[in-house]
């Protein structure tokens, strides 16, 4: 039996009860078991932070996998379009919560490590960065049995083209800096804090306007096609409650995981960048990775690619400019201007993104190519000291 398969088959032209759909929703998944971890992590909040962080660690498996499930019963009904748009921002809505609350307690590199490893995630781990870690093992996976699968190459260039734009963001505060070296550093500073807040406005507008096309004028160049055969099997009531109900557990166990993650990186010996850029985006951005590699084994790539990029997409216009205007608004001194090395490594990740999705084509071989670079990447964060 598939992994994907439901252990217990629905029955044809039964009328969808709360009770129904939360029968198929728990035996949906063998990874369901593992939500026994889900109270547990609740009961031993009080313990040492290894404990804490394992707990909650392994909580947010099946919570992600879960949130994935309810996307693909919403996509059903609703389309792939809105269906990835939703995984996206319920996934990065944890993001957001684990970016202020360590805004809040003054961490602004932990909060940039973050975002650029969320970006690099998603658009690698479908490689091993967000960007690499989701989009190499959605190409992996979903590729493995297959000669290659098909996608729609002009959306994907679009979507390149808006995480070349949010590269862009960050190599001109770089850039700025390294211009102005023989300014004062108070004249450097204040001038990357006010490009750093209008640059935020300026994406926050692109992002609004990424949406009309998306889910008004363009809408057709991002619907999958159509499963005549694949029905929903939850309402659609049930299936947006255990979306809000898992994104505010997600958030939960993660806020704990972070809370826990100090002690924890002080035993074994970890820099505070590659926590932020490695661990964090695992947790936050789990249930986007394990929604996308879902879809991909179902040859659903378009519906891949538009949760694993939209959800770049969504970090670096929509998550890292509210971040910014936030500490803007609690005097906090959250800019673009990243380090120097961490700048390099995006642009060279998003390089290699675009050539590899450019024929809209993908196999086995170009998700591990991806997963290569998320290796070397977190390698070279690993040994990289702290500045």
């Amino acid at each position: 039996m598939s992994e994907h398969q439901p252990l217990l088959s629905p029955h044809e032209h039964t009328e969808i009860t709360f009770k129904s759909s939360l029968k198929y929703t728990l035996f949906s998944s063998k990874v369901n078991v593992l939500l026994i971890f889900v109270p547990i992590a609740f009961a031993l909040s009080g313990a040492s932070d290894s404990i804490v962080f394992t707990m909650n660690f392994i909580a947010i498996i099946p919570l992600a996998k879960l949130l994935g499930f309810a996307t693909e019963e919403i996509a059903l009904r609703a389309g792939s379009v809105l269906g990835s748009l939703l995984n996206a921002t319920f996934g990065n809505a944890v993001e957001l919560i684990l970016g202020m609350i360590a805004l809040k307690e003054g961490l602004v590199r932990v909060v940039q490590a973050s975002i650029l490893g969320s970006i690099l995630s998603n658009i690698l781990l479908i490689t091993h960065h967000p960007l690499f870690k989701v989009l190499g093992c959605c190409f992996l996976l979903g590729g493995w049995n297959r000669s290659e699968q098909e996608f729609n190459a002009t959306v994907a260039q679009t979507s390149t083209s808006l995480l070349g734009l949010t590269t862009l963001s960050l190599l001109i505060p770089a850039a700025f800096s390294a211009t102005t070296s023989g300014t004062s550093n108070e004249l450097t500073s204040s001038g990357i804090i006010n490009l750093s807040h209008g640059t935020a406005i300026v994406l926050l507008i692109v992002y609004i306007l990424y949406l009309v096309f998306q889910l008004k004028t363009h809408t057709e160049q991002f619907q999958d096609v159509a499963d005549d055969d694949e029905e929903p099997h939850t309402s659609l009531a049930f299936s947006v409650i255990t979306l809000l109900l898992i994104a505010c557990l997600i958030a939960f166990h993660a806020e704990h995981l972070v809370g826990a993650i100090e002690g924890v990186v002080e035993v074994w010996g970890l820099n505070e960048t590659f926590v932020g850029l490695i661990i964090l985006p695992i947790v936050g951005n789990a249930a986007e990775h394990v929604s996308s590699v879902t879809f991909a084994m179902k040859n659903k790539m378009n519906l891949c690619i538009g949760i694993a990029i939209s959800s770049s997409i969504q970090i670096g216009l929509l998550v890292c400019p509210i971040l910014v205007l936030t500490g803007w608004i609690i005097s906090i001194p959250m800019t673009f201007f990243f380090e120097i090395f961490e700048t390099v490594v995006l642009f060279s990740s998003v390089l290699i993104v675009n050539y590899l999705i450019a024929d809209g084509k993908s196999n086995w071989l170009e998700g591990a190519l991806l997963l290569a670079v998320y290796a070397i990447v977190a390698m070279a964060f690993y040994y990289h000291p702290e500045v």
